[in-house]
Order: structure tokens, then C-alpha cells, then sequence
């Protein structure tokens, strides 16, 4: 009999109020991508790329998981949430953390964040960091980008 596909747990994405930022743990300057990204998950035993979004160094933003499937990114938060993840985060020399996003992926980070605020109701952009022992993703996401969210808010 075939294996059955696994299919992550869909949801209403009326419940989406958060962004959470990641990065891939990769040394800066190697040119991985969403699809590198999801061969590890699946490694890992996921059905698919746990993020949603994926910042390559070009700053080409590529959609992994459909937004309305809940994602596999940030333990006890995912039903609410988005997960992004830019490639980079570690030092090139020393592989310790450090913010490496490119100009590219900044101005990426930032026109995808704007989108996804106005498309859903989000209130907090978080960085992973803020619910796990990690550095990721290497910089203060909540500090630079919630005005992004509290910006959005005040249009509605």
C-alpha cells in the first residue's frame, strides 16, 4: 500500500496576528534557498518547509508553505503565525551568530512585512529568539520592524 502524503494542519488565517523572523543558521555568503531549506525539514521528519516565507541573499522572496497551512517554525506559537526566514545569521569566518542580512534581504524583509500586515491582522512581529534559547535571528526583530505591524494597525 502507498505511503499516505502528509499534509500539515490547516487553518483559518483570520487567527494570524504575529510574523516571527528566523534565520537559517547558515554562514553568510552561502547561496541556500527555500528548497535547501525544505530537503533539511523534511530530513527532520517534516512534510514540508516549516516556514512560510524564505529571503534568499538576493533578496528573492520565495513562498514555501501556504499561509492558510500552520506552520513549523516557532514551538507553541505557530497557529498564529507566520514564520520568515532570511538565509544567513551566522558569522562567515567563525560561524558564530551575527546578523548577515544583505541590503537585498533587508529591503526584502521590509516589503514582505508591509504586504503581510496589510494582508492579515497582524499586531506582533517577533523575532524566534524571544520564544526559544537561540540567538535566531541574530538581530532584534521586534525593536526594527513592529512599527511595521503597529503602522498597519493604524490603517485599518
Amino acid at each position: 500500500m502507498p505511503k499516505k502524503k502528509q499534509v500539515p494542519p490547516m487553518r483559518n488565517t483570520n487567527m494570524i496576528d504575529e510574523i516571527i523572523i528566523h534565520c537559517s543558521a547558515t554562514k553568510a555568503g552561502r547561496p541556500f534557498d527555500g528548497e535547501d531549506i525544505e530537503r533539511w525539514h523534511k530530513a527532520r521528519g517534516f512534510c514540508q518547509c516549516g516556514y512560510h516565507f524564505v529571503v534568499t541573499l538576493e533578496g528573492q522572496i520565495q513562498g514555501m508553505r501556504p499561509t492558510f497551512y500552520v506552520g513549523a517554525h516557532c514551538e507553541g506559537h505557530n497557529k498564529n503565525s507566520i514564520g520568515v526566514c532570511y538565509i544567513g545569521g551566522l558569522d562567515r569566518v567563525t560561524g558564530e551568530p551575527k546578523d548577515t542580512r544583505t541590503e537585498a534581504q533587508r529591503e526584502s524583509l521590509e516589503v514582505l512585512l508591509k504586504h503581510l500586515c496589510r494582508k492579515y491582522a497582524i499586531k506582533r512581529i517577533s523575532g524566534h529568539r524571544e520564544y526559544a534559547a537561540k540567538a535566531c535571528p541574530c538581530f532584534d526583530a521586534h525593536a526594527e520592524y513592529q512599527h511595521i505591524a503597529d503602522e498597519a494597525v493604524r490603517l485599518e
